[in-house]
């Protein structure tokens, strides 16, 4: 395998472990009595912008 493809399977499975890190917080602050819509948006746009840099990789 190369350098090249051995970098890009890290970097997959660090989007992809950060990608479930958002869905812990995610949930994590549904959770709450009173969650902040706002924090769950800007969570989910980061979420969707990691998904797609997995689905192009």
């Amino acid at each position: 395998m190369s350098n090249q493809a051995t970098a890009r399977t890290a970097h997959e499975i660090a989007l992809a472990a950060r990608h479930a890190e958002i869905e812990a917080r995610i949930a994590q602050e549904n959770a709450r009595p009173h969650p902040d819509n706002a924090i769950i948006a800007q969570l989910k746009k980061t979420k969707l912008r990691i998904k797609d840099s997995l689905a192009a990789a």
